[in-house]
């Protein structure tokens, strides 16, 4: 699997019974804890092959970090990312680290999945539900941390938030106990971005529901006040043009759906009649998913009602 649908990693069948599925990502601190830096940005890393529907096997860690920096907070980077690879149940054997004026970290992920079950983000059909597993906005949250805006509340949630794995969510998708057409993770696109790019693969049209997206408490009201980071702005304006918005619909909410998140949900296409297996199984599993939309015919965009 290449790049024609600018799916989530690199698949490469090695056997008529196995693939290998590859990933790569890596970051500047999106908070001060280093601990929490890591274990955030180990779980992003993860984030692609769960949105494959692939199963881990192993990591690398990529590391970029300054000399004029301790190695103690170096340490507690790493012990951030360890920490989430033995939540995955996979071991990290190596990496390779450079000095940088900013700290850098992140990972190379190896998983494996059986080449027919691979979950590309290119499936999607008329008459599917979209299901959504986290809330939408720590990229306005984590810019009005950066700002000292945030209050210690949302700080708290929009950590753990980024920092939980996307495990339990992409192991129910890919358990094979209902039907799943389309698979993706909302990141540094947003929804509206990655959301796009899923119609724009299956050649249909989103219908989302905007009361039923759910968004982490204080975001609008932040964004309402400017605190939006210029990667979510230059979302929207990507998007723009094959995105409807009911008439009025205020500019900040407009950010927040096309938010950059740092490992957002998992995004799934499931049919209709599969949706009720899919949110006990979800449920089960501990994920609080939400079902935001459909999938419609049509030409590839999104019309946001609501």
């Amino acid at each position: 699997m290449g790049f024609a649908t600018n799916d989530d990693a690199a698949v490469y069948r090695v056997a008529p019974g196995l693939a290998v599925v590859e990933t790569v990502d890596f970051f500047p601190p999106v908070v001060d804890d280093p601990f929490q830096f890591g274990a955030i940005a180990a779980a992003n890393a993860l984030s692609d092959i769960y949105a494959m529907g692939a199963r881990p096997i192993f990591a690398l860690n990529l590391v970029g970090f300054p000399k004029e920096l301790p190695l103690s907070i170096l340490s507690k980077i790493l012990a951030g990312g360890q920490s989430k690879a033995d939540e995955a149940g996979i071991p990290i054997l190596g990496g390779h680290s450079v000095q940088d004026p900013e700290p850098k970290y992140g990972m190379a992920v190896t998983g494996v999945v059986h080449p027919k079950k691979v979950l590309t983000n290119a499936g999607a059909k008329p008459g599917d539900v979209l299901i959504l597993t986290k809330p939408l906005g720590s990229g306005i949250a984590t810019t009005a941390i950066k700002r000292g805006v945030a209050s210690k509340a949302l700080m708290k949630r929009v950590v753990g938030v980024m920092s939980q794995l996307n495990r339990a969510a992409g192991e129910t998708f890919a358990s094979g106990k209902f039907k799943v057409n389309a698979l993706t993770d909302v990141t540094g696109f947003g929804l509206l971005g990655h959301l796009l790019e899923m119609m724009t693969g299956a050649k249909t049209r989103a219908l989302l529901s905007l009361e039923r997206i759910p968004i982490i408490q204080d975001v609008p009201a932040l964004a309402s006040q400017g605190v939006v980071p210029g990667g979510t702005k230059a979302n929207l304006a990507h998007v723009s043009k094959r995105v409807r918005f009911p008439e009025g619909l205020p500019e900040e909410i407009q950010w927040v759906l096309a938010d950059a998140q740092t490992n957002g949900g998992l995004l799934a296409s499931v049919p209709a009649r599969d949706a009720r297996k899919a949110f006990l199984a979800l449920d089960k599993a501990g994920v609080d998913a939400a079902l935001i939309g459909e999938v419609a015919r049509g030409r590839p965009g999104i019309d946001v009602v609501g």
